[in-house]
């Protein structure tokens, strides 16, 4: 079986099959999320693909009102917000995408909130989002 690059593209073509892949350094053991081709830690190209489950903590967020296009076709403007935020896999990394929770009562949204994966299907693109349980 062909293996894909590890580059941002792979990444976005494994969640439209609903996974979460990172690279992991089979040198020093790091995981790297989005996938990269080289270890930033200890510069070496020894990485392989691992899966990673989608659940964490919410490290960080905001709530957008001012949308780029792709949100505003979705539907976000000023009056229709969303959130985005940091989350911490409970497998080591960081990610970033959707925060699926009220954006117009960001006040009830907290920091450490557990959250879980959600694929978002927009378009012909799936997003990575994730939502409290």
């Amino acid at each position: 079986m062909l293996v894909p690059e590890a580059s941002v593209k792979s990444f976005y073509n494994f969640l439209k099959e609903k996974k979460i892949m990172g690279t992991k350094c089979k040198d020093c053991g790091e995981v790297y999320l989005p996938p990269r081709p080289l270890c930033p830690k200890c510069i070496k190209s020894n990485l392989e693909w691992v899966e990673l489950e989608g659940k964490g903590k919410l490290v960080a967020f905001t709530s957008i009102a001012v949308a780029p296009t792709h949100m505003l076709n979705a539907g976000h403007s000023r009056d229709n917000p969303y959130v985005y935020g940091v989350v911490k896999l409970d497998s080591g990394p960081s990610i970033s995408g959707l925060i699926l929770v009220d954006a117009k009562n960001p006040e009830k949204i907290e920091i450490g909130t557990r959250v879980t994966a959600e694929f978002v299907k927009r378009d012909d693109r799936v997003i990575l989002g994730f939502k409290p349980p």
